[in-house]
């Protein structure tokens, strides 16, 4: 299968952020050239003309928990512990794998509405979230949700054994939880399982004052301090959130080349706190952004995610010039891509994955063209994706699905399931 894109604004995000006129040539799931328009005796099965549009890597939204539509807007308003405790675990109590198989997809329609070509998902059942991804073709970087109430380390092992290689759109990555949701012993295990596959380790890290300061109380150590004293990030990794970090814990993720997954909508919505994105930017570290999970959000949005992380460092620095806008982007695709370890997905060029999205910019507000990549931290919305394409195949386009599934079908399967929880 050959695709020609032409007549197109090229953002590669491999050299600036300066969009040029060109065209892409695609061959099954691969970018074979982007570049200014030229002669080929190529022969294509599809050309599209992309009508002056902007054609930019797919976001990667590098934190979520997808099959968690089924608490979309179930438990708002409440403090984080009371949510998790009395609202949230208690319902994924009753999940099962095929449950999360169904929720998981009405996610991934969201996510493709985003311009989202991948997501990072910690959650339950990793052989039903494989199955949802695979079946919907959508790509999925999987981590370990290992804590003292559900999975195991010896689970996580087999999982990244297994999934590493079983599929094009599928890899797996070890993690955990919370430094407060699982004991040393099982954090001892997931180091050795580190050093086994010498590879990075990713959980949720001191995403609250009170969980940073019950952390210290324990041992003495922040979160970060103390998950690197039991050499867990000997090979990198990332946190999620990373809202309360000291700028010991900052050197210690640069030292040990760990990135930070920032997720400012679902921190405020919990009342969380701002993350201190300036001065990790400024230490070196590799940032990225995801939406965290449907019901903490509750919007699988990564335009409102990119608009919130320029904006809220700059009220928490007092300063209208920190983390520039351009930095957001790039933190929303290559960034994204560097966490999530998807070498081949960080920018349109030779040899990469083709996972990418068009930008209608011929709407008000994309209008008048000045910087369009500041436009569309700033100004862009969802409504702005007129197309998006992973693996070189089109999953959307001007509000249509091509995901194997009539789209009803998925709400009411999401509607029943959520239904019978309730009641249960």
């Amino acid at each position: 299968m050959t695709t020609r894109l032409y007549n197109a604004r090229i953002l590669t995000m491999a050299e600036g952020f300066e969009p040029f006129w060109g065209e892409i040539w695609i061959e099954n799931d691969k970018i074979l050239y982007a570049g200014p328009e030229k002669p080929s005796d190529m022969h294509w099965d599809v050309e599209r003309n992309i009508n002056g549009n902007l054609v930019l890597p797919g976001f990667k939204n590098a934190h979520t928990h997808s099959a968690m539509t089924f608490l979309r807007s179930y438990a708002d308003d409440l403090p984080l512990q009371d949510w998790l405790n009395t609202q949230v675990f208690p319902m994924e109590a009753k999940l099962d794998a095929e449950m999360i198989y169904h929720l998981s997809r009405l996610a991934y329609l969201e996510y493709l509405t985003s311009g989202i070509t991948a997501n990072f998902d910690m959650y339950l059942t990793p052989d039903s979230i494989v199955q949802a991804s695979i079946d919907t073709g959508f790509r999925t970087v999987l981590t370990g949700a290992v804590n003292d109430f559900s999975q195991s380390a010896a689970q996580v092992g087999e999982w990244y054994q297994k999934y590493n290689g079983y599929h094009p759109l599928i890899s797996f990555e070890l993690g955990f939880h919370a430094e407060y949701t699982t004991s040393r012993g099982i954090l001892e295990d997931l180091a050795a399982l580190a050093h086994l596959f010498q590879a990075p380790v990713y959980t949720h890290n001191s995403e609250t004052a009170g969980e940073v300061q019950s952390c210290i109380e324990k041992t003495g150590m922040t979160p970060t301090q103390y998950l690197d004293s039991l050499h867990l990030f000997d090979y990198g990794g990332g946190g999620y959130h990373c809202v309360h970090l000291t700028p010991e814990d900052i050197a210690i993720f640069k030292q040990r080349n760990v990135s930070v997954i920032t997720n400012p909508a679902s921190n405020l919505k919990l009342a969380s706190g701002i993350a201190p994105i300036q001065d990790m930017l400024q230490a070196g570290i590799n940032l990225a952004i995801g939406t965290d999970g449907p019901a903490s959000n509750n919007c699988l949005d990564m335009f409102r995610e990119m608009f919130l992380t320029t904006a809220l460092a700059k009220v928490r620095e007092q300063d209208a010039s920190a983390v520039d806008a351009n930095a957001v982007l790039y933190m929303a695709t290559v960034g994204g891509a560097k966490a999530m370890r998807l070498t081949d997905c960080e920018t349109l060029t030779p040899g990469s994955q083709a996972d990418l999205i068009v930008i209608d910019l011929n709407q008000p507000n994309m209008q008048p063209i000045n910087h369009i990549s500041k436009n569309l931290v700033y100004s862009g919305s969802k409504q702005n994706v007129i197309l998006t394409m992973i693996a070189g195949n089109i999953l959307y386009e001007n509000g249509e699905f091509s995901v194997g599934t009539d789209p009803q079908e998925i709400y009411a399967k999401a509607e029943e399931i959520t239904q019978k929880l309730k009641n249960m």
